[in-house]
């Protein structure tokens, strides 16, 4: 520090440990302001900011002054309100989460979304939020949640998540340690929070509120608008969303906090693979497979996949799939991740269920998917089985996917240098309407289209129908990849928050995931992924790491102030 600073200035800046060379505040800086005793209000942590380092002073003077703010002075006051917002309204935040996760979101048969009564209510706690915040609300038919903060001019941009979740299967939610959670009760652990939609969307979404709420408070002004728009079918289809188009014009650029950081600029498309077929009743002096299941949703890597055994000499499958257990669970034990398998042995029935570890639809490398290894494990255990409809899945999954879920074993795999690899995950099997549904989630990247893929895949099972002469039927649904032109002044001001904010490194990454991003102009994801951990999203016992909610609450308020004042976005 210089001579000139006061004693006083000179002791808090030996307390937060601020140098006075660099421009801007980077992470070591925020985190020693952050470990400090906390000013009662943002005009008291912006004059302690500037005592301790006098590069502050002037932002912090022409702030106080309502001067217009720019450059390096605009992004230190737009990051110590980032910080000064995770620091004071945190509690909020997660109690709002506990809020929200409580609201079951999840789209149920036969009942339109925008009639579900879950829905509704999250509508109504969205506009009380905003009400209360000082920001205008909007509910567009139960279908999008607007709510805005607008700027001085007319332009807009975007920020879009989504208020809806995958469904959970209740007997996957238990710790290791045994602790039973309710998916749709957050629970606090040390400091991570569990619950179905914590990181996928209703974390996020808290988050933003409250950051728009703080840049509302700050006086800020912004040169253009913010309007956050919250999906309600994002986990479906997005068909809330192309509603929504049809009847209000998007803003020209949007920012989607439904993916991961640093920013996300190519998407693959998603897919759902159908195979259909036929119910087939089997002899009952027979041991048939009489139930499966899976995933509760085609885009989740199961935990479990379970089936049950009926008919027949129930003692002597039981004990055969004993005795081949342990050699089977040895020999694959190295191909993808550790599993265990149970077998129950009832009065009328044999259940087998196979563990495995769950994981988001996009990313099947992060599991290790319990219901092809359950289907290879009645294979290869030597028991005899009726042929009927499941008889015929298990060869389809054993056929066409294995334990493979690169698209290699159908002969349809391929990868992208950016993008990766084109992945295909068999998570989800039903008796539904008559017919037994074998779902696999696909995930495709550039280097194909979703008209030459679905020849080619719908080719392969075709064949194999032929071959293995096992009737079925194909419904098969291929979404398209996105990539954006990674450029622009919005896109460096992101990953420059990032950067400065977390001390990683900063540049534009690809995601197997897909979101309602590709149904908007110009989207970019940002956030809530933190790089190098596991997406929880659709997982069982999906979480937030409070620490990462705090980076999300300090580089979402920040993002706020610096893209609403941009000169110009590209």
């Amino acid at each position: 520090m210089k001579s000139s600073l006061s004693i006083v200035s000179l002791g808090l800046a030996l307390a937060f440990g601020l140098p006075a060379s660099a421009e801007t505040l980077k992470k070591p800086e925020l985190d020693r302001i952050a470990a400090a005793r906390p000013a009662p209000s943002f005009g008291a942590f912006l004059a302690q900011a500037a005592k301790a380092d006098r590069r502050l002073a002037p932002a912090v003077a022409a702030y106080g002054k309502k001067a217009p703010l720019q450059g390096d002075d605009l992004t230190n006051i737009a990051r110590l309100l980032g910080l000064y917002n995770r620091l004071h309204n945190q509690k909020a935040v997660i109690a709002s989460i506990e809020t929200m996760v409580a609201l079951p979101t999840v789209r149920i048969d036969k009942v339109p979304q925008h009639e579900s009564k879950a829905i509704v209510e999250f509508g109504q706690l969205v506009e009380k939020m905003a009400r209360d915040f000082g920001l205008q609300f909007r509910n567009v038919d139960n279908r999008i949640f607007e709510v805005r903060l607008p700027g001085r001019g007319s332009e807009e941009f975007g920020i879009l998540t989504h208020a809806d979740v995958v469904p959970a299967v209740l007997e996957e939610w238990v710790l290791e340690d045994g602790t039973r959670l309710d998916p749709f009760k957050m629970t606090r652990v040390g400091d991570v929070l569990y619950g179905r939609g914590t990181i996928d969307d209703k974390g996020s979404i808290a988050a933003v509120l409250y950051a728009m709420k703080a840049v509302r408070e700050s006086g800020l002004p912004l040169s253009r608008g913010i309007r956050l728009m919250i999906e309600t079918t994002e986990e479906t289809g997005g068909d809330a969303m192309k509603y929504y188009r049809e009847r209000t014009p998007l803003p020209e650029y949007n920012i989607v906090l439904d993916s991961k950081y640093p920013a996300v600029v190519a998407e693959k498309g998603s897919g759902g693979l159908r195979v259909l077929f036929p119910l087939q009743a089997s002899d009952a002096g027979q041991t048939a497979v009489t139930a499966m299941a899976g995933a509760a949703a085609a885009n989740a890597v199961p935990q479990t996949a379970t089936a049950t055994l009926k008919g027949g000499d129930l003692a002597q499958a039981a004990a055969r799939l004993e005795a081949a257990k342990a050699a089977f669970i040895q020999k694959y034990d190295s191909q993808g991740g550790k599993f265990g398998i149970d077998i129950a042995r009832g009065a009328d029935a044999v259940e087998i269920k196979v563990t495995g570890v769950s994981a988001h639809g996009s990313r099947p490398e992060e599991g290790v998917n319990p219901l092809p290894r359950l289907a290879l494990f009645l294979q290869e255990s030597g028991l005899t089985l009726a042929d009927n409809h499941y008889a015929k899945a298990i060869r389809y999954l054993n056929g066409l996917y294995g334990l493979d879920y690169f698209g290699e074993k159908m002969g349809v795999g391929y990868k992208d240098d950016f993008m990766g690899p084109l992945t295909m995950s068999p998570n989800l099997i039903r008796e539904k309407d008559g017919r037994l549904e074998v779902t696999a989630n696909v995930r495709m990247p550039r280097g194909s289209t979703p008209a030459q893929l679905t020849q080619a895949v719908t080719g392969k099972i075709n064949a194999w129908a032929a071959t293995s002469q096992t009737p079925l039927e194909i419904d098969y649904q291929q979404g398209d990849w996105m990539a954006r032109d990674p450029k622009g002044a919005w896109l460096s001001t992101l990953l420059n928050i990032f950067g400065d904010t977390t001390g990683l490194e900063a540049k534009p990454v690809p995601t197997a995931g897909s979101t309602t991003a590709k149904l908007m102009p110009n989207a970019i994801n940002f956030g809530p992924a933190m790089p190098g951990k596991k997406y929880t999203a659709h997982n069982a016992k999906e979480f937030k790491e409070v620490a990462d909610l705090d980076a999300d609450m300090q580089m979402f308020t920040e993002m706020l102030v610096r893209i609403g004042n941009l000169k110009t976005m590209q």
